[in-house]
């Protein structure tokens, strides 16, 4: 289930190279405060995605709401806990 919210996150992303520097840039905007830049558009999808599974194991410690995309709940609700 985590692989297929993963998967469905990234799906989600929306990619821009920045003008400055030709960097790219990349959002998961279903997912705030996950962004990643880097030189090439692999590297960016690579970091992320690493910045993706270390917010959703924060949100998950820190008992957060994660989004439900594609009909994925990762959300651990207080019963089952």
């Amino acid at each position: 289930m985590l692989t297929k919210y993963i998967q469905a996150a990234m799906r989600q992303a929306k990619y821009e190279i920045l003008p400055d520097d030709g960097t790219f840039y990349g959002e998961i905007p279903i997912c705030e405060g996950v962004y990643a830049n880097a030189a090439t558009l692999d590297a960016c999808r690579e970091e992320l995605q690493e910045v993706l599974e270390d917010w959703i194991l924060l949100s998950l410690t820190l008992n957060l709401p994660l989004p439900l995309i594609d009909g994925i709940d990762l959300t651990i609700s207080k019963e089952a806990a």
